[in-house]
């Protein structure tokens, strides 16, 4: 019988930093310009330092 391959799981939980320039906040939303593209954020999944 030929042997099942093994499959390895790799699994990365780390932050990544992108620097961009805020465009606009609108309530709970801020929107941000990384690159050629604005991406819209929610604000609760920003870690803000106190």
């Amino acid at each position: 019988m030929a042997k099942k391959p093994e499959t390895k799981k790799i699994s990365v939980d780390s932050p990544v930093t992108l620097k961009g320039f805020v465009k606009a906040i609108f309530n709970d939303t801020i929107h941000v310009q990384i690159g050629g593209k604005i991406i819209p954020i929610p604000a609760n999944d920003l870690q803000l330092d106190k």
